[in-house]
């Protein structure tokens, strides 16, 4: 790694999608060493930030400067099936010239390829074996490893590279608790630049700094997220004193407008009482309303200019309280009586060699979490479940209405709008309702004519619940694969508190396990060694 001070420069950055959507205008803002974590609300533009860092997007104006290599690990991870480990990692063409010079093959070709790396094979295991990945090997294919794992073999072909800077957008999605525990671990022994974008508190607790991505804007707290929340309260205790404080003048000043005007008319109606009257000279009379009348304009423009100020006080300090947008999920009426079989699965082997041994019944109102390592077949028992896979034998039957929302969100087509991928799923419904239940997920008005290719990862979940949930009929029982990896924490909150409220039977496959405790699991399965059994509480954290 080079010696270089590393940092990454934007200066006056503007970006917009193709449809017109701004993302950016005129932003300004600097990563040096250490790590930062840029946090933010979903669709503030963190991924597309990095995106334009790692120069996979080209800002419309200003310039973006990074001084050293850059290493980008993106949210979603696809990788060619047939590719060997070795060729992910980038290693592939050396340890080729390696094994020719080891066979005998003096070819001066072959040691201009290898270079200084002579290692390179050993290296490239001890990185693997640091990420849990040791029984891989680097002869093997994508085919054979799971997503999780795929995810791990992007993140280490950057660390073999050794780049100034490290982007890594989400990296925690799709991994299970071991593997979050090697990243973890390669996150806090990172040296020079990294910027991650995370939901993940346990990841963000390890970082520098704080970088918060808000209406174009970065605002730095220096600390960890825990730092960075209490901070932020802090903030907002101050700015909800401001708002209130000015409340109270507003209403004072509209209280002395009042008064002051009260007071006008009386002089007024004094006056041309005493006109009336001509008890004075007519001239002098005249000069004495004029000057009443001047007076009385004067003094009700210092009332109106006090009060216009004391809005405007008001205005800002409304403004400095956050009011951050999430999502209002309104589930529909799906109550399963208590002890009704809504899952029957019998004697079920999955594809890729799970199975699931004897009878199993999901009864009523149940909650269900389905945990256990990347690749142990939980998406598939998913997916089975759903009609997506057959089964290899036995069966899997459901007994009331299903809506499976899987973990790539690939239920939605990125040539249509939100609004037409909801349609698609709601043919019955008109434009009204749709749009209607859209505003609930948030999108509203020209949001909702976005192109759905367009949209953050925590915007796609959200276009994805909202097709599941205007669907007819209304699920009673609901398979939710991963559903947390690509929201916000104000999201998961926001879901959270809808499931609760959700009356049908739920499974969940979910490496969150805070996210699980607080919907209010009552049974617990483990998919391990190709065999589903369930567990207790107290097994859910499965060791390291």
């Amino acid at each position: 790694m080079s010696t270089t001070p590393t940092a990454v420069t934007c200066t006056a950055v503007s970006f917009a999608w193709p449809d017109g959507t701004a993302v950016f205008d005129d932003l300004q803002v600097a990563f040096g060493p250490g790590r930062t974590g840029l946090v933010g609300v979903n669709g503030s533009g963190k991924s597309t930030l990095l995106k334009l860092i790692a120069h996979e997007l080209t800002p419309a104006d200003g310039t973006i400067r990074v001084a050293g290599e850059v290493g980008y690990l993106p949210q979603s991870v696809t990788l060619d099936n047939g590719l060997r480990v070795d060729e992910v990692l980038g290693i592939a063409a050396t340890r080729t010239a390696l094994h020719a010079i080891e066979a005998g093959d003096a070819s001066e070709e072959h040691f201009d390829v290898v270079g200084d790396d002579w290692d390179v094979e050993e290296r490239a295991l001890a990185t693997l074996g640091e990420l849990g990945l040791g029984r891989i090997g680097l002869d093997r294919t994508i085919g054979e490893v799971s997503g999780g794992e795929s995810v791990l073999l992007r993140l280490a072909a950057l660390l073999l590279r050794r780049p100034d800077v490290l982007l890594l957008d989400e990296p925690t999605n799709n991994l299970d608790l071991y593997a979050r525990r090697r990243l973890y671990a390669a996150v806090a022994s990172w040296s020079g630049v990294m910027v991650v974008v995370s939901h993940d508190r346990e990841l963000l607790d390890l970082v520098d700094q704080i970088a918060d991505l808000r209406s174009g804007e970065v605002t730095w707290y220096g600390g960890n997220f825990s730092a960075y929340e209490e901070a932020l309260a802090g903030e907002q205790d101050a700015a909800e004193r401001m708002v209130r404080v000015a409340e109270a003048d507003l209403k004072k000043q509209k209280r002395e407008l009042v008064d002051a005007q009260v007071k006008l008319a009386r002089r007024k109606k004094y006056g041309q009482k005493m006109f009336e009257q001509k008890r004075e000279p007519k001239i002098v009379m005249g000069a004495r309303k004029r000057a009443a009348q001047e007076s009385a304009g004067k003094h009700r423009i210092l009332h109106e200019e006090r009060l216009a100020d004391a809005r405007e006080r008001l205005d800002e300090a409304v403004d400095a309280v956050r009011d951050d947008d999430e999502i209002r999920v309104d589930l529909p009426y799906t109550a399963v009586p208590p002890g009704r079989t809504v899952l029957t699965l019998l004697d079920l082997e999955l594809r890729y060699g799970a199975r699931v041994t004897g009878g199993f019944d999901l009864r009523g109102p149940e909650r269900v979490a389905l945990i256990g390592r990347n690749g142990a077949g939980k998406t598939t028992l998913l997916r089975t479940i759903a009609g997506e896979l057959e089964a290899v034998s036995g069966e899997a039957r459901t007994h009331v209405p299903l809506r499976f929302l899987p973990q790539r969100l690939d239920v939605l087509d990125d040539g249509l709008s939100v609004v037409g991928n909801v349609a698609r799923f709601a043919p019955g419904a008109t434009n009204n309702r749709v749009r209607a239940r859209l505003a609930r997920f948030l999108f509203k008005g020209a949001k909702a004519d976005q192109l759905t290719a367009t949209l953050s990862g925590g915007e796609r979940f959200r276009a994805a619940l909202a097709a599941l949930m205007l669907a007819e009929p209304a699920p009673q029982l609901l398979l939710l694969d991963e559903p947390t990896n690509n929201l916000d924490m104000a999201s998961v909150r926001q879901l959270t508190s809808a499931l609760e409220s959700y009356e049908g039977a739920l499974i969940i496959a979910s490496h969150d396990m805070p996210f699980l405790e607080s919907v209010g699991i009552t049974r617990r399965l483990l998919m391990e060694g190709g065999e589903l059994k369930e567990i207790g509480r107290e097994a859910v954290g499965y060791p390291s």
